[in-house]
């Protein structure tokens, strides 16, 4: 009995020795499995080291190498510093965002604003004042309508205002310093926009023979409309010069009649003596 006994207990310590053993390897191979996982799905991928304008010609400086997920890749991604340094970029990135293909200008493009400009697309600088930039909302990316108003110097008989180009991209927009005829140094706001050839010639001449105004309209707004314009008569109307406006005479109210004291004694009554409709001249 002893020995069935001793039996017994030998073969559960071999099997809890066993089962120890078995569950140490279970726990420490997934460990090594996830590590070895993470150290090979790692890539290479080029992005930014810092907040950058667009037509900045990137150097070495401006690029760093990062480990990004092989399962996340962005489309178009660069894994060596030496495919992106030289190239300007075509848009405004932030740091740490990839420096993909479609960001970047063709090496021999060189930089500044040129490369940003489209095939069939000129960039035409016009300046505005703090109101008719909208009050510093104009920035880089956004569309704007041109308003133009016309006066006598441009022989019209009144002044008119009308919308000349909708749906304008706005490039850039910054100060320039200029200066007056005297020599003092002046801030002048200066917008670029994105425009076709015809629309670069309509914005020249409304800049040149009237006053620009820009109108901000939301992005996702492409819906174009016609206006007839708006001249200075049809903003007030304006009353006839023969017309004579309506005046009202005040005419006051004769009494209906006289009070007369009446004495009687030491008694005094007053009584009201009705007017006769005779005249009022007197008579007889």
């Amino acid at each position: 009995m002893r020995n069935r006994v001793g039996v017994i207990l030998v073969l559960a310590l071999l099997s809890a020795v066993a089962a120890a053993y078995l569950a140490f390897r279970f726990l420490r191979e997934p460990a090594a499995t996830t590590v070895e996982s993470r150290t090979t799905s790692a890539v290479s991928v080029v992005v930014a080291a810092r907040d950058m304008p667009l037509g900045t010609v990137l150097s070495t400086p401006d690029v760093k190498v990062v480990d990004w997920p092989a399962a996340a890749l962005p489309e178009g991604y660069s894994a060596s510093p030496a495919e992106v340094v030289g190239r300007g970029i075509l848009t405004q990135v932030r740091m740490n965002e990839p420096l993909l293909s479609t960001k970047l200008a063709l090496a021999e493009a060189g930089g500044g604003l040129p490369i940003v400009i489209p095939e069939g697309k000129r960039g035409l600088s016009v300046q505005v004042d703090n109101v008719s930039g909208v009050a510093g909302f104009i920035l880089p990316g956004t569309r704007v309508d041109v308003v133009v108003t016309l006066d006598q110097l441009a022989q019209y008989d009144e002044p008119v205002a009308q919308i000349v180009l909708q749906n304008i991209q706005v490039l850039t927009a910054g100060q320039t310093i200029e200066r007056t005829v005297q020599g003092e140094p002046i801030t002048v706001q200066e917008v670029t926009l994105l425009v076709t050839p015809e629309e670069a010639e309509r914005l020249t001449l409304a800049s040149t023979k009237g006053r620009i105004r820009l109108a901000l309209r939301n992005t996702l707004d492409l819906a174009e409309v016609e206006t007839p314009g708006v001249r200075t008569t049809q903003l007030i109307t304006m009353r006839s010069a023969t017309a004579q406006p309506t005046q009202r005479r005040f005419v006051p109210r004769r009494p209906a009649g006289v009070s007369v004291n009446v004495y009687r004694g030491a008694q005094r009554e007053t009584e009201t003596v009705q007017r006769s409709g005779g005249s009022e001249g007197g008579g007889s």
